[in-house]
């Protein structure tokens, strides 16, 4: 029995004050899709402030941002792909999608759109996505139920041309001459590389094969195109690790008609799967005739170019880390990057000549900061990025020369609770099976010296995602790390943990051994994390919950279901929870079984601890049945369900007003339990 003066202060520990609200630390404006203009040294961004989406741009010399949309409603309706005119007079976006979370009664729909600089109201081009404006200005080709559709940009809707292929075709690409689409036709077991001529209203596919063919990239002179080739089994994929597979290329094909050529090949084992980059194109042409692209044929993420017509490639990053988003300078003779080169849980912005021949990479940013997501203006004059730390969230900012600002101030509002945000501390701490995991410890402030507190574990989902020892660039994540602030300082002591399968930590490290549905070792880092908090002196070991989302929520079940000793409540964000229905595995297939095992339903008999469900029902990246069965099985043994459903809500909710509805259910939840 625990001595009443520690049940006492246990629960002044827990009871501790928060001295903001989570609409103040989830109120501020997150930036996305930072992108340069191709003339006049421009940007555009999209400003997400409490789901009210908008466009913003900010022009030299004075890069003060300013709207140039005016939405006003937080209805669920994105604005993603931003692509600017030629003449950077005018943004194309992308509006809305399927889902319709505001349940407005009318629908919804996904529509490519056109707005001015000047103040005039948008236009709808017509209905579609992945919009590409032609180098002239005066035509776009965008997608519209897997078909291309081509047309003047000052005619749409009315007058457009359908390109019908086979396939679900994405990802049109206008010849440097506007008079030519290329794009990629996917089609199941093989994908190929189209092109369409305008004006003779001909199509043609280039150097087709049985593999996956996608990422073209037209020559500077229009003559050929570069693309990926990725060899086709056939088979159904299974989520299992990588670590190698039959080569994967670049090739090069003439425009017109003729025979591809293989410029470069991967050669067997690491990097023989192909792993991509945050990047406008995966092969990027330039300057000089050299083609540069990612590959970790050494274990990690690097950069590399080659000669277009053939030859070695050239390391252009060498070290242990990991590249992640990447831009061609203006000129085209530099890469400008995010890497996480000597601070491996951050990111910081890097530049290097494609040729390689100048050396090392030279470093942009340094510090306690978070910087990525580089764009260069058109003129040559400035790199725009994000940037974040731990106290303030990602916002856009601008280096012109050797300084740095913000563009836009007024994103993070006065009332933001900078002040209160604690700065958490790189933990590395050891798996059940011996494997290093790093974590960000987040620990209350203004805790008393003696004493112990409540703790929460955070799993984070994808599982291809890495937490920061700041605030993320991704608003999903973002979010979650302004959920472990609001913890922290509610009096909890809380370990966000990157398990192995995420990135940041090398090929091995991601694509790991028995992962998710071919073993669930990630439990392995579940129970490490279990460990490492009963073993610290301020912690109760009696109160330890665990919170996560998707594969996040895959592992707080796993949590729940195999050690419901340690861990005494979970909140499950649509977590996935029997790979083998999710995964679609028949019983008949032998994997099927081994999916099953590693799954949480699986170890339902061994679930004591209550747990909270939260889930939209229109979610299309993890089955809503996932959570139904979960819920039924559960109540079946009479273990305590707590239920949050969001009807017609997405995976990554789009309304504000759904993720702050969550997050206080998580907040009350856990406070009731632990």
């Amino acid at each position: 029995m625990r001595p009443l003066a520690a049940v006492a202060f246990a629960v002044c520990a827990c009871a501790q004050t928060v001295p903001f609200t989570l609409d103040q630390v989830l109120g501020f404006s997150f930036p996305a899709e930072l992108t340069a203009s191709p003339a006049g040294g421009k940007l555009a961004w999209v400003s997400n402030t409490r789901g009210v989406r908008n466009i913003m741009v900010a022009e030299p010399p004075r890069y003060e941002a300013r709207k140039i949309t005016a939405y006003t409603a937080d209805d669920g309706q994105e604005l993603q792909q931003l692509r600017w005119l030629p003449d950077a007079n005018a943004v194309v976006y992308v509006r809305g999608g399927s889902a319709n979370p505001d349940l407005n009664p009318k629908g919804v729909s996904e529509d490519v759109w056109i707005v001015g600089l000047d103040q005039s109201p948008p236009r709808k081009i017509g209905e579609g996505h992945d919009p590409a404006v032609s180098t002239r200005g005066d035509r776009i080709a965008f997608v519209r139920g897997g078909q291309v559709i081509v047309g003047q940009v000052t005619d749409l809707p009315t007058n457009a041309t359908v390109i019908k292929a086979r396939g679900s075709c994405s990802r049109p690409t206008w010849s440097p001459d506007s008079t030519r689409v290329a794009f990629t036709s996917a089609r199941g077991d093989h994908a190929l590389i189209g092109v369409y001529d305008v004006a003779a209203a001909t199509l043609h596919y280039l150097d087709p094969s049985t593999d996956y063919d996608s990422e073209p990239e037209w020559s500077p002179d229009g003559r050929s195109i570069a693309f990926i080739r990725i060899p086709s089994s056939g088979l159904r994929p299974v989520r299992q690790a990588e670590r190698a597979g039959q080569p994967w290329s670049i090739r090069i094909a003439p425009a017109d008609f003729g025979a591809g050529r293989e410029v470069w090949r991967a050669h067997d084992g690491p990097g023989s799967v192909f792993r991509s980059v945050s990047a406008i194109n995966q092969i990027l042409w330039a300057e000089g005739d050299r083609l540069v692209f990612p590959w970790e044929g050494d274990g990690w993420t690097h950069l590399y170019s080659v000669a277009a017509a053939g030859g070695q490639a050239t390391l252009l990053t060498p070290g242990a880390f990991e590249v992640e988003d990447v831009a061609l300078a203006s000129g085209r003779r530099e890469v400008v990057f995010s890497s996480n080169q000597g601070d491996i849980d951050r990111r910081h912005l890097w530049k290097v000549a494609v040729s390689g021949g100048s050396g090392a990479p030279i470093a942009l940013t340094t510090g306690q900061g978070i910087e990525c997501k580089p764009a260069t203006t058109s003129d040559g004059n400035a790199i725009a990025f994000l940037r974040s730390d731990a106290q303030h969230p990602m916002h856009p900012a601008i280096r012109i020369g050797a300084e740095s600002r913000d563009l836009d101030p007024a994103a993070t509002p006065q009332d933001f609770p900078a002040k209160y945000m604690v700065t958490p501390q790189q933990v590395i701490f050891s798996s059940a099976d011996g494997l290093q995991i790093h974590g960000q410890l987040f620990l209350p402030p203004g805790r008393a010296a003696a004493g112990r507190s409540p703790a929460v574990v955070f799993f984070h989902g994808g599982p291809r995602r890495q937490m920061l020892l700041g605030w993320h660039s991704m608003y999903y994540y973002s979010n979650a790390y302004a959920l472990n602030q609001y913890l922290a300082n509610a009096g909890y002591v809380v370990l966000s943990v990157n398990f192995r399968s995420g990135i940041g930590y090398g090929l091995d490290f991601r694509e790991a051994l028995h992962y998710g549905a071919s073993g669930g070792a990630e439990f392995n880092d579940v129970q490490g994390a279990g460990a490492h908090l009963r073993t610290r002196a301020d912690v109760d070991p009696a109160r330890i919950g665990a919170w996560g989302g998707s594969y996040g929520g895959y592992l707080v079940a796993m949590a729940l279901a195999r050690a419901s000793d340690v861990f005494k409540a979970g909140v499950d964000f649509h977590g996935v929870h029997n790979w083998a229905t999710e995964l679609g595995i028949p019983p008949t297939e032998p994997d099927y079984q081994v999916a099953l095992e590693s799954s949480p339903m699986a170890d339902l008999k061994n679930w004591l601890s209550p747990v909270l469900l939260i889930q939209g029902d229109d979610d299309p990246d993890v089955q809503f049945n996932q959570t139904v069965r979960l819920a039924g099985a559960l109540r079946r043994q009479k273990v305590e369900v707590e239920e949050l459903v969001f009807p017609d809500e997405v995976h990554d909710f789009l309304l504000y007003r759904s993720w702050r509805g969550a997050y206080e259910a998580a907040v009350g939840f856990l406070k009731r339990k632990l």
